[in-house]
C-alpha cells in the first residue's frame, strides 16, 4: 500500500504537503535582469502613453469630457 519503503502516515502526509514548495520557490519572483527589462518596458510604455494623452485631439476630447462632467446638473 505505501510502497517498498513503508513510511508512517504522518511522514507521507508531510512529504505530500511540501512536495511542490521547493519547485515553486525556485522560480518565485524576478531576477535583476528581469527587473531591468520590466522597468525599461514600463518607462517606454509611459512615454508613449504620455505622448498620446498630450496630443491635440486627445487633449481636446479629454477637456470636453471634463467640462461636460463638471457642468452636469444634479
Amino acid at each position: 500500500m505505501w510502497g517498498q519503503h513503508r513510511q508512517s502516515r504522518k511522514a507521507v502526509w508531510a512529504d505530500r504537503r511540501t512536495c511542490g514548495v521547493r519547485d515553486r520557490d525556485a522560480q518565485a519572483g524576478m531576477s535583476t535582469a528581469e527587473y531591468a527589462v520590466g522597468t525599461i518596458a514600463a518607462a517606454g510604455f509611459a512615454a508613449v502613453l504620455y505622448k498620446i494623452v498630450t496630443s491635440g485631439p486627445v487633449s481636446t476630447a479629454m477637456r470636453q469630457l471634463i467640462e461636460r462632467a463638471l457642468d452636469a446638473g444634479f
